[in-house]
Order: structure tokens, then sequence, then C-alpha cells
């Protein structure tokens, strides 16, 4: 399981690029940040946020990814519909939802369910976790995930 301070530069997943290769981002900073579904009004929202922001994130040197368990069909139809402009990992056997401990028992409509809890983080150039979100809400959140980019650059 990854968490703080750990190198995380081995991970290789299917994505709507093709496949996602952490090792291909080597000194870059990489925001990877995992959310519930395709098409949801949060989901949704923070994934036009992130788009909206590529720019932003990327005058820091910075590459964003998402993470769900949809299929890439889904992934392809979500990033054509919404006009998302980041890559999107489909993540359908949950072995990066397991690694980065995301998958949590939740109540969806008065029932027990396990899914993914909404959480982001912040890889280092060097591959290395350096700070990480977990239970993000939407609201403001790209702008504290590329304010902490900025502080964390800052301090180097």
């Amino acid at each position: 399981m990854f968490n703080l301070g750990d190198n995380v530069s081995s991970i290789k997943a299917a994505s709507t690029l093709g496949e996602f290769d952490m090792a291909a981002h080597n000194g870059s900073w990489v925001v990877l940040y995992f959310y519930p579904k395709d098409n949801t009004s949060a989901c949704t929202l923070e994934a036009k946020g992130f788009s909206a922001a590529k720019a932003d994130f990327e005058k820091e040197g910075a590459y964003i990814v998402g993470v769900s368990r949809d299929s890439l069909k889904t992934h392809q139809g979500f990033c054509t519909r919404q006009e998302l402009s980041i890559e999107l990992i489909a993540d359908k056997d949950e072995a990066l939802c397991q690694a980065f401990d995301v998958i949590k028992p939740k109540i969806m409509y008065g029932k027990q369910c396990r899914g993914i809890v909404r959480s982001t983080f912040l890889i280092d150039p060097q591959g290395k976790i350096v700070r990480l979100w977990r239970g993000v809400k939407v609201p403001g959140h790209v702008e504290e995930v590329l304010a902490a980019l900025k502080e964390l650059k800052s301090a180097d």
C-alpha cells in the first residue's frame, strides 16, 4: 500500500492514451487523482476542473491523470462528452485503487457498498508521494492542489 514518502515510479496501467507509465514522467510532477465514477455530477465537476487548469499545472511542470474503476470505453465517452483534456486510467481490477488504499466501505442510497473515496496524490519528479488528500470535497480542490504544487516547488 502506497503512502506519503513512497516511490510509485513503477506504476503502469491502461488509459485513454493507451498506457500510462509513471516512469515516462520521471523528472515531472504528477497529480494522480482517484474518483468514484464517470458521468456523475461531482466527478464531472472535478474532471472539468482539472482539465480547465491543465495549462496552469503544465506551467508548473505537472501532469494530471485521473483514475476510476470505469472501463476505457466509458472513459473515452466521458472525455468526449465533457471535452476533457486529461488522461484517465481504467482500473477495472482495482489494482491501483488497492495500492493507494482508496477503496472503502460506503453507504449509497441506504445500502452498504465498496467504493472509491475521492483522493489525490501529488508525486514529485523523483516519483515520490509528497502530498496527499483523502476524502476530497470537489469545490476548491483543484486550486488547493495547484497551490500545494507551487508551495513545494518554491521550497526546493
